[in-house]
């Protein structure tokens, strides 16, 4: 039996290759688990309520591209945070940011770019989706590297032009999933005047834009209309599974150009998935209110508070401007994980499983993600083990 080949390069997935590594020992201790982004703060109180509402509507098909109140929620929303005007028919509704970002791919990037095989630029390290949606749409990925050398956003600008000629699609995250990097103003207005002169499209996954320490992160569609850039040229990806502590909702949204939010719309009445009405109502309400939003960036303060302390002088690190993970530099990513999963039962991610070797180099090698989900007490126990285990 035949397969394709343009999956067969992919490394197994982050968490079932950590589950390889470390579940054949024991854990030094009882198990403390900082390994994957899934908030555990409260969820907004007011869901319950709501889904108990719209219980009927799990026996209707959802409206495919978000209904009206809920594209009317995501463009008030961005008219607050950004002070961008989005109309609804710029915005489509997403069962979960990751599968816009795939289809993303899908819909928007040509078969050929300038009569060549198209390219997809995307930071090395990087959120994995981005890479199979380049290979599903029959894409080269390229993999830049976003290392402390580069303040961990990609430079996408020190690309060789003929490369950037063939580059249809370039993925960003900002806050950047590992290092917490948050690209700036005048860095996105460089990335979008790049996009122009060379005839490519920004992807800007936005997911953690609302956990932020000392200023809410510049959003891409805020620049882009401050720089008079096409609409089309610039797709921003939003979710409630970390603004809200609702990952299990599995509902976001992409606003764009009004074209290329067609093309995906289309692609998604033939192959997508649309989030069910009750969760869509949930969703309505959840991208109106900020008080829940607020109270949850004070218990990420609390605990970034802590690693502060219990990483004080310790050569290397550094909180992030935004996110929730520590990106925290050690000798091997790997080894060190799996030191302190048998030592102290602490787990935590290598570097190297959300990265790409190129050139003989995997820029996540030496570092270890280290997600600060859960519970303050319990994330103090976790980073003091693990602070006495790799660093004592």
């Amino acid at each position: 039996m035949a397969f394709p080949e343009r999956f067969s390069n992919l490394p197994d997935y982050a968490f079932p290759r950590l589950r390889a590594l470390l579940e054949v020992h024991a854990p030094g201790g009882d198990p403390i688990d900082m390994t994957i982004g899934e908030p555990k703060h409260p969820m907004p109180a007011f869901v319950a309520g709501v889904l108990a509402a719209n219980l009927g509507g799990f026996g209707v098909y959802p409206p495919n591209d978000g209904t009206p109140e809920l594209l009317a929620a995501n463009s008030s929303w961005l008219a607050r945070r950004y002070g961008v005007a989005v109309a609804p028919e710029r915005i489509m509704s997403l069962n979960g940011t990751r599968e816009g970002l795939f289809n993303a791919a899908l819909a928007l990037c040509p078969e050929r770019k300038n009569g060549d095989v198209p390219a997809v630029l995307m930071p090395n390290p990087f959120y994995q989706v981005y890479a199979v949606g380049a290979l599903a749409a029959g894409a080269e990925p390229i993999y830049v590297p976003a290392t402390a050398a580069t303040g961990f956003l990609p430079d996408y600008a020190a690309l060789d032009p003929a490369l950037l000629d063939r580059v249809a699609l370039a993925y960003l995250c900002s806050p950047a999933n590992p290092q917490g990097a948050v690209a700036s103003r005048s860095y996105l207005a460089g990335l979008l005047a790049l996009a122009e002169r060379h005839d490519f499209i920004v992807l800007a996954d936005e997911c953690y834009s609302e956990i932020w320490h000392t200023a809410p992160p510049p959003g891409v569609l805020e620049v882009a209309a401050a720089t008079g850039t096409d609409p089309e040229r610039v797709f921003a990806f939003h979710s409630l599974s970390k603004r809200s502590n609702l990952p299990g909702l599995r509902s976001g949204f992409v606003a764009g150009g009004v074209k290329g939010i067609a093309r995906m719309r289309k692609l998604r009445s033939f192959a997508g998935a649309p989030v069910p009405l009750p969760l869509q109502r949930v969703a309505e309400r959840a991208w109106a209110d900020e008080a829940h939003v607020t109270a949850s960036r004070a218990l990420y303060a609390g605990k970034f508070e802590d690693a502060a302390g219990i990483f004080s002088g310790m050569q290397g690190f550094a909180l992030p401007d935004g996110g929730f993970f520590l990106w925290l530099p050690v000798r091997d990513g790997e080894a060190a994980a799996l030191r302190l999963w048998r030592e102290t039962g602490v787990r935590v991610l290598p570097g190297a499983y959300l990265s790409r070797e190129v050139g003989g180099e995997n820029p996540g090698k030496g570092y270890i993600r280290v997600a600060l989900v859960a519970p303050r007490d319990e994330t103090q126990r976790g980073l003091t083990r693990l602070r006495d285990c790799l660093y004592a």
